[in-house]
């Protein structure tokens, strides 16, 4: 066997991109070259690595599982090298982050503070549901993930950064302003409720609040992500529960109003969670040691107008 590393990372890249001409873009290389690489890796093997159908490029059992034992080879170089930068007090290398969608309002700041200190970290973001979220963490796909309500079925660490406030907010011309006592919570059974998909955060624990007071809310619509259900409130389909960090820009502008009703707001934390016992890099524990010595500092900096709706 005589494959190399570079072979190696262009397999992975086929593997992940299950096209060589994709594979090929994100490696800055030529079609012909990426193709010479994959033929050279596969003269080493008696057993076919990828086939042809259809003029698509489809991976064997045993390519998948070379490129699974490529991954923690490429992995495992990377570090060596990050740690050898770690160890000339350069921190370098790549963090991964798997956010829920809500939380692209959070970790761009946290990001901002480190990304100044840090310049040479490359920072992969991915914003995807819950469902998502929890899955990259079960496949070790991701160095932290950021949730408001941690997965009770896996074995994790947290560092809570800040509380998170979840309100009943409505469109502007909704409803004429209510009285200076709050509604009942049976009014959820009355207006039409926004709900998010299932498995996010915000339904988890809207429908244990509902579940708790014995109250069936009255269902009108089901959307994936804060920015369809925002701007369905504002169209004055219903009202839903949405997290006051995710309104800055539609409080300011009057186009939502939070509703008053007793058991209101919902609370949370938003919190960063990773595998118990993951082997950080350098660069993670970095991030990690950063974000514990300034979260309250990012907080006074960034968040401090939501102190008045967190503490209602």
């Amino acid at each position: 066997m005589n494959y190399t590393l570079h072979q190696l990372k262009v397999f992975v890249t086929i593997v992940d991109c299950q096209s060589v001409t994709r594979a090929a873009e994100l490696l800055h290389m030529t079609q012909p070259a990426v193709s010479i690489q994959l033929k050279n890796l596969q003269d080493q093997f008696d057993i076919p690595l990828t086939e042809v159908i259809g003029r698509r490029i489809h991976i064997t059992d045993f390519g998948h599982e070379l490129a699974s034992l490529a991954t923690a080879i490429l992995s495992g170089t990377a570090e060596i090298e990050e740690r050898m930068l770690a160890r000339k007090g350069l921190i370098a290398g790549k963090v991964r982050f798997s956010v829920v969608s809500t939380g692209k309002y959070i970790l761009p700041y946290y990001l901002s503070t480190f990304n100044k200190k840090y310049p040479h970290v490359e920072l992969a973001i991915d914003v995807t549901n819950r469902s998502r979220v929890i899955e990259s963490l079960q496949e070790n796909g991701t160095d932290f993930a950021l949730v408001s309500i941690a997965p009770e079925q896996l074995d994790l660490e947290e560092e809570k950064l800040m509380p998170n406030a979840l309100w009943l907010v409505v469109g502007r011309d909704w409803a004429p302003e209510p009285s200076q006592s709050p509604y009942d919570i049976s009014i959820l059974k009355e207006i039409p409720i926004i709900y998010r998909e299932k498995g996010s955060g915000t339904r988890m624990l809207l429908e244990e609040h509902t579940r708790r007071v014995a109250i069936q809310p009255r269902v009108k619509l089901e959307l994936t992500s804060s920015e369809a259900i925002k701007q369905a409130v504002i169209a004055g389909l219903g009202a839903s529960i949405l997290s006051v960090h995710s309104l800055r820009a539609e409080l300011q502008s009057g186009t939502v109003r939070m509703l008053p009703v007793k058991g209101f707001p919902l609370y949370s934390h938003w919190r960063l969670i990773w595998l118990k016992g993951k082997r950080h890099s350098p660069a993670s524990e970095a991030f990690l040691a950063l974000i514990r010595k300034n979260k309250e500092a990012i907080f006074q900096q960034h968040f401090a107008w939501t102190t008045p709706y967190i503490e209602a």
